[in-house]
């Protein structure tokens, strides 16, 4: 019979789940992890003793990998564990917002379906479908939809790749649009100058980084006194915190780089170069108000991100290439800066139509004028041949007749 007991931790407190021993087909004591209730771990262990009995008399083949029973929530803790140390990009762990919204997530997917074992999920596709829809329904973004759908969907990757389940139960999950409800807005450098004027001054630093380099908040919190290099003009940003876990150097405005090492000279390397509020969108939305600037517009709306943004529509209309703007702001490709950060403002339009319009004024009187002297030109040639075919006009007619007169005099 199996048996089931509880743990402790090092402080002598309970362990929030049961666990089980049970013996398995081949003989062996095994022990494994079960769920936070002791009546629901009972029924598990009864039911792997159950199937390990059958194989070993003969009644069922021997389990595959995939087909051993495993408590949902102690994979679920693998699998974290596994992002923490290495389930990022090249190989870095997961950004500390990323794990913390994949374990919720994970919870919820967890409740929603009541998984108790890996074995539930092969043929949830139907409600796991019918959980999106709900949130949907409740007026959830497209975007936090998607999410929720790819923290389930990652997770069956990542257990099938173990061997733990055959193959992905949600294996025909479409996507979901995940276009943005609400746009965000390129602040005009008169707006951001009135911003920084009115702002609070612990927090005019953090504004100026990111309207300068197009840093993220989490990044721009990220940032010690060691990342800044004076003599490069710019800070040195690490795999560790950086979005596309790739480090890098961002350069900065000269008189900005002064400042700022001004401003910690007298700090320790590892203290932050900046502050950055705990919620910079809520200190911003009160800077805000102060600076007389409204959040939303025709235009979209401002936040702390709308600060990267205006960055990258910043440098483009200084005059950078494509390529120059995509690998400032650090994006995997042109399309995403151009066609999601970049913004073409109506001033700047109005402007460039009348550069234009300037243009053309110019032609269309240089043309104008052409066409006044070419229309001269042809009505002198239009006299000369009239003279040649006999025409007499006035002025001609009296010239001819006192070259008449002088001949006949000359006669005389």
């Amino acid at each position: 019979m199996p048996y089931v007991f509880q743990t402790k931790d090092r402080n002598g407190k309970p362990h929030p789940r049961f666990r089980f021993q049970y013996t398995a087909h081949d003989g062996r004591r095994r022990t494994a992890l079960g769920t936070t209730s002791r009546s629901g771990t009972e029924k598990l262990a009864l039911h792997v003793q159950t199937e390990q009995d059958a194989i070993r008399n003969g009644w069922k083949p021997a389990p595959k990998p995939s087909d051993l029973p495993r408590a949902v929530a102690g994979v679920i803790s693998e699998y974290l564990a596994w992002g923490r140390s290495q389930g990022g990009r090249a190989g870095h762990a997961w950004g500390v917002t990323h794990a913390r919204m994949r374990k919720a997530h994970l919870k919820w997917w967890k409740d929603t379906l009541g998984l108790e074992t890996l074995g539930d999920l092969p043929g949830s596709l139907p409600e796991v479908e019918k959980a999106l829809r709900e949130l949907e329904s409740d007026g959830k973004s497209g975007k936090t939809v998607q999410n929720r759908a790819e923290a389930l969907a990652a997770f069956c990757d990542w257990s099938v790749s173990r061997g733990y389940l055959e193959s992905d139960p949600l294996g025909g999950l479409a996507a979901f649009d995940t276009s943005p409800r609400t746009r965000r807005r390129a602040m005009t450098g008169d707006e951001i100058a009135r911003l920084l004027r009115s702002c609070a001054p612990h927090r005019r630093r953090a504004y100026q980084l990111a309207c300068a380099s197009g840093l993220r908040a989490g990044e721009l919190r990220a940032l010690r006194v060691r990342n800044l290099d004076p003599a490069l003009c710019g800070v040195h940003l690490e795999a560790s915190w950086t979005k596309n876990r790739k480090a890098g150097f961002q350069p900065l405005p000269s008189w900005l780089v002064k400042q700022l090492h001004e401003a910690v000279k007298d700090k320790g390397p590892e203290e932050a170069l900046a502050f950055v509020p705990s919620h910079p969108g809520r200190d911003l939305d009160q800077d805000l108000k102060w600076a007389g600037i409204a959040k939303w517009s025709s235009e979209g709306k401002i936040d702390f991100h709308a600060f990267r943004t205006a960055f990258v529509s910043l440098i483009l209309e200084a005059g950078a290439s494509a390529k120059e703007a995509q690998v400032l702001a650090r994006h995997s490709t042109a399309n995403l800066t151009m066609n999601v950060y970049g913004r073409a403002r109506k001033d700047r339009l109005v402007e460039m139509t009348e550069v234009v319009g300037r243009s053309l004024k110019v032609a269309s009187t240089t043309g104008a004028q052409r066409e006044t002297g070419a229309k001269a030109s042809r009505n002198g040639n239009r006299g000369l041949v009239g003279l040649a075919a006999g025409s007499t006009p006035a002025a001609s007619t009296t010239q001819f007749a006192d070259n008449k007169g002088r001949d006949l005099g000359r006669g005389n």
